[in-house]
C-alpha cells in the first residue's frame, strides 16, 4: 500500500496558501493512489523543542545504553523519523519566512537529521539512508523570486530544502512555486485567480 507523508509548516490556517496546495496534492494522490494511506503531520500543532545537549548525547549513545532521559529526549526524532521511513513520498507545504523556511520546520529538519537514522558517516563521507522515496515541495511566498528576477539570490528556501534531502537521502525532488501572494493581501487580484495555475500544476503532478 502506497503512504504519502503531508507536512505542513504555514501558521496561517485556512488563509494559508501552502495549505491550499498540500491539501489539493493529497486529495489528487489518493485519487491516484485507491487505499493508499496519508499521513499528516501539522508542524504548527506539533511540539518539538529545540536540539539540546541531552539530545545530542542521546542520539551519540547505542540504543540500549541510553538512560531513560536519553530516551525522552529522543521521542520526538523517532516518530518523526518513522514516519519518513513508512511513507513512499513526501509533499511539504513551505511558506518563506524572512527568505527563508519557517522556524516549526527548521526544529523539524533538526529533529529528522540525525546520524545512524537519515544518514551515515563512512570512508567516503555522508550518506542519506532514506533512498528510493521522493517529495514535492509547495512554496508560497509573497515576492517573485523566480531565476532570473532581481529578488531570485534571497531565495534560501529551495537551495537549502534540496541540500537538507539530498543530505538524507532523498534526492527525487520537485518544487512547485506560488510566487507573489502579496497581491492577495493588496487586492490586486482574487484568491481563486491566483490559486488555478499552481492547484493545476499540483493536481497534475500528484496524479502521476
Amino acid at each position: 500500500m502506497a503512504t504519502l507523508l503531508k507536512v505542513d509548516s504555514s501558521p496561517m490556517g485556512d488563509h494559508s496558501i501552502s495549505r491550499k496546495l498540500t491539501a489539493q496534492f493529497a486529495a489528487s494522490w489518493r485519487k491516484a493512489h485507491p487505499g493508499g494511506e496519508v499521513i499528516s503531520r501539522d508542524l504548527t500543532r506539533t511540539d518539538l523543542p529545540p536540539v539540546n545537549g541531552v539530545w545530542v548525547g542521546a542520539a551519540y549513545t547505542p540504543e540500549d545504553a541510553r538512560s531513560r532521559d536519553q530516551r525522552e529526549a529522543l521521542a520526538a526524532s523517532d516518530t518523526l523519523i518513522a514516519e519518513l521511513e513508512r511513507a513512499d513520498e513526501y509533499v511539504f507545504g513551505v511558506p518563506m519566512h524572512n527568505f527563508s523556511i519557517p522556524s516549526t520546520l527548521k526544529l523539524w529538519i533538526d529533529q529528522v537529521a540525525r546520524a545512524g537514522k537519515t544518514f551515515s558517516y563512512g570512508a567516503d563521507g555522508p550518506k542519506g539512508l532514506l533512498t528510493g522515496k521522493k517529495a514535492t515541495l509547495l512554496i508560497a511566498s509573497g515576492g517573485v523570486y523566480e531565476h532570473g528576477t532581481a529578488m531570485a539570490p534571497l531565495n534560501f528556501v529551495t537551495p537549502y530544502l534540496k541540500a537538507v534531502f539530498g543530505f538524507i537521502g532523498v534526492t527525487d525532488v520537485t518544487i512547485i512555486s506560488a510566487e507573489g501572494t502579496a497581491q492577495l493581501m493588496s487586492g490586486k487580484v482574487d484568491r481563486q485567480t491566483f490559486l488555478a495555475p499552481s492547484l493545476e500544476k499540483v493536481q497534475s503532478h500528484a496524479s502521476l
